[in-house]
């Protein structure tokens, strides 16, 4: 395993919060794959799953279910 995916983060994300199944310091972005500090996740999917670098990404990933 290289460091990279070794500092990936796995994590649960739910209302309002996350919980941290694997250690790590960032996860990636669901839309544009950037990495994710996990200290300034402030954007996710809970019924995805999935992160989001910020609220463009977001609207962009939810404008994609029409």
């Amino acid at each position: 395993m290289d460091k990279i995916a070794a500092d990936q983060a796995v994590l649960h994300y739910g209302d309002g919060e996350f919980a941290v199944l694997k250690p790590g310091r960032f996860v990636r972005c669901a839309v544009t794959d950037k990495p994710i500090p996990l200290e300034v996740l402030r954007y996710w999917s809970p019924s995805r799953q999935q992160p989001y670098f910020g609220p463009a990404e977001f609207i962009a990933a939810q404008q994609g279910d029409r």
